[in-house]
């Protein structure tokens, strides 16, 4: 449930506010496709983690490029 807010919050955002600010990202994917992206893969809690993390480096001085969430990576074993 809480994933399903994040992640419509975040598409309100490109529906009602993105269109009048503009495109700026410096990224690829953009933020707030990497930020639906990383809720859905890694949950709301890390996913969040991983959006925000994202969001504090776009910034003027940032180069950009292309930064794609990371893979959800297997639990490790309990030897």
């Amino acid at each position: 449930m809480l994933q399903s807010f994040l992640i419509g919050l975040v598409r309100g955002y490109r529906l009602l506010l993105s269109p009048w600010l503009g495109s700026a990202c410096r990224f690829e994917p953009t933020c707030s496709l990497y930020a639906i992206t990383a809720i859905e893969r890694h949950g709301p809690g890390h996913g969040t983690y991983l959006a925000a993390r994202r969001l504090l480096r776009c910034h003027p001085w940032c180069q950009g490029g292309h930064d794609p969430v990371p893979p959800l990576l297997p639990p490790h074993p309990h030897d």
